[in-house]
Protein backbone atom coordinates (compact mmCIF):
# COMPACT_ATOMS: atom_id res chain seq x y z
CA UNK A 1 0.00 0.00 0.00
CA UNK A 2 1.16 3.53 -0.75
CA UNK A 3 0.46 6.38 1.66
CA UNK A 4 0.76 9.92 0.31
CA UNK A 5 0.60 12.51 3.09
CA UNK A 6 -0.10 16.16 2.25
CA UNK A 7 0.98 18.77 4.82
CA UNK A 8 1.74 22.48 4.85
CA UNK A 9 5.42 21.62 4.45
CA UNK A 10 4.89 19.47 1.35
CA UNK A 11 4.18 15.84 0.73
CA UNK A 12 5.65 12.54 1.77
CA UNK A 13 5.23 9.14 0.11
CA UNK A 14 5.55 5.90 2.07
CA UNK A 15 5.21 2.25 1.14
CA UNK A 16 3.54 0.34 3.96
CA UNK A 17 3.21 -3.41 4.50
CA UNK A 18 -0.41 -3.25 5.63
CA UNK A 19 -3.61 -3.67 3.66
CA UNK A 20 -5.59 -0.63 2.62
CA UNK A 21 -8.62 -1.85 4.55
CA UNK A 22 -6.60 -2.40 7.72
CA UNK A 23 -5.04 1.07 7.49
CA UNK A 24 -8.40 2.81 7.01
CA UNK A 25 -9.97 0.78 9.83
CA UNK A 26 -7.11 1.62 12.19
CA UNK A 27 -7.36 5.30 11.29
CA UNK A 28 -11.13 5.26 11.92
CA UNK A 29 -10.64 3.57 15.30
CA UNK A 30 -7.96 6.11 16.26
CA UNK A 31 -10.32 8.94 15.40
CA UNK A 32 -13.19 7.34 17.29
CA UNK A 33 -11.12 6.67 20.41
CA UNK A 34 -9.49 10.11 20.41
CA UNK A 35 -12.78 11.93 19.82
CA UNK A 36 -11.50 13.68 16.70
CA UNK A 37 -13.44 14.07 13.46
CA UNK A 38 -12.62 12.14 10.30
CA UNK A 39 -13.61 12.44 6.67
CA UNK A 40 -13.07 9.54 4.25
CA UNK A 41 -13.86 9.53 0.53
CA UNK A 42 -12.66 8.19 -2.80
CA UNK A 43 -10.36 10.68 -4.48
CA UNK A 44 -7.31 11.20 -6.68
CA UNK A 45 -3.83 12.46 -5.86
CA UNK A 46 -0.86 13.57 -7.89
CA UNK A 47 2.81 14.28 -7.36
CA UNK A 48 5.73 15.22 -9.56
CA UNK A 49 8.89 13.25 -10.25
CA UNK A 50 11.95 14.69 -11.90
CA UNK A 51 11.98 13.38 -15.46
CA UNK A 52 15.65 12.37 -15.32
CA UNK A 53 14.95 9.64 -12.72
CA UNK A 54 11.94 8.13 -14.48
CA UNK A 55 12.17 5.46 -17.12
CA UNK A 56 8.61 5.73 -18.43
CA UNK A 57 8.84 2.55 -20.45
CA UNK A 58 10.00 0.57 -17.43
CA UNK A 59 7.30 2.08 -15.22
CA UNK A 60 4.60 1.35 -17.77
CA UNK A 61 5.91 -2.20 -18.17
CA UNK A 62 5.28 -2.96 -14.47
CA UNK A 63 1.74 -1.57 -14.68
CA UNK A 64 -0.91 -4.15 -15.50
CA UNK A 65 -4.09 -3.19 -17.34
CA UNK A 66 -5.96 -3.27 -14.03
CA UNK A 67 -3.48 -0.84 -12.45
CA UNK A 68 -3.51 1.43 -15.52
CA UNK A 69 -7.11 2.37 -14.72
CA UNK A 70 -6.01 3.65 -11.26
CA UNK A 71 -2.64 5.14 -12.20
CA UNK A 72 -1.45 7.49 -14.91
CA UNK A 73 2.03 8.77 -15.60
CA UNK A 74 2.33 11.73 -17.96
CA UNK A 75 5.18 13.94 -19.05
CA UNK A 76 4.61 17.52 -17.88
CA UNK A 77 7.64 19.09 -19.55
CA UNK A 78 11.33 18.31 -20.06
CA UNK A 79 11.97 18.40 -16.31
CA UNK A 80 8.95 16.69 -14.71
CA UNK A 81 6.59 13.72 -14.92
CA UNK A 82 3.24 13.71 -13.11
CA UNK A 83 2.06 10.56 -11.35
CA UNK A 84 -1.68 10.55 -10.67
CA UNK A 85 -3.63 7.79 -8.96
CA UNK A 86 -6.94 7.10 -7.29
CA UNK A 87 -7.34 6.00 -3.71
CA UNK A 88 -8.96 6.78 -0.38
CA UNK A 89 -8.62 10.33 1.01
CA UNK A 90 -8.55 10.61 4.81
CA UNK A 91 -8.67 14.02 6.47
CA UNK A 92 -10.06 15.75 9.55
CA UNK A 93 -12.92 17.34 7.64
CA UNK A 94 -14.44 17.76 4.19
CA UNK A 95 -12.56 20.96 3.33
CA UNK A 96 -9.15 19.96 4.74
CA UNK A 97 -6.12 20.67 2.58
CA UNK A 98 -3.95 18.42 4.71
CA UNK A 99 -4.54 14.71 4.86
CA UNK A 100 -3.56 11.31 3.57
CA UNK A 101 -4.39 9.45 0.39
CA UNK A 102 -3.85 5.69 0.50
CA UNK A 103 -3.98 3.27 -2.40
CA UNK A 104 -3.14 -0.30 -3.31
CA UNK A 105 -1.43 -0.64 -6.68
CA UNK A 106 0.41 -3.93 -6.28
CA UNK A 107 3.84 -4.61 -4.82
CA UNK A 108 5.93 -4.08 -7.97
CA UNK A 109 4.32 -0.78 -8.92
CA UNK A 110 4.37 0.50 -5.34
CA UNK A 111 8.02 -0.47 -4.87
CA UNK A 112 9.03 1.21 -8.12
CA UNK A 113 7.03 4.41 -7.49
CA UNK A 114 8.40 4.73 -3.96
CA UNK A 115 11.95 4.21 -5.23
CA UNK A 116 11.47 6.83 -7.95
CA UNK A 117 9.97 9.29 -5.46
CA UNK A 118 12.97 8.89 -3.13
CA UNK A 119 15.39 9.37 -6.04
CA UNK A 120 13.48 12.40 -7.24
CA UNK A 121 13.42 13.95 -3.75
CA UNK A 122 17.18 13.37 -3.45
CA UNK A 123 17.75 15.02 -6.82
CA UNK A 124 15.63 18.03 -5.82
CA UNK A 125 17.41 18.37 -2.47
CA UNK A 126 20.81 18.14 -4.15
CA UNK A 127 19.79 20.71 -6.80
CA UNK A 128 18.81 23.22 -4.10
CA UNK A 129 22.35 23.31 -2.64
Amino acid sequence: MLKLTYTEAGLHLEKLDISLEEFVTNRMLLSLRSGSSIHIESSRAAFLLTADVVDLLLLKSVMSDQIASKLSVDKVDDRYVEVCFSGTWIANDLCAEEGTLVTALGDRVEFYLHKLWKLSESALTFANF
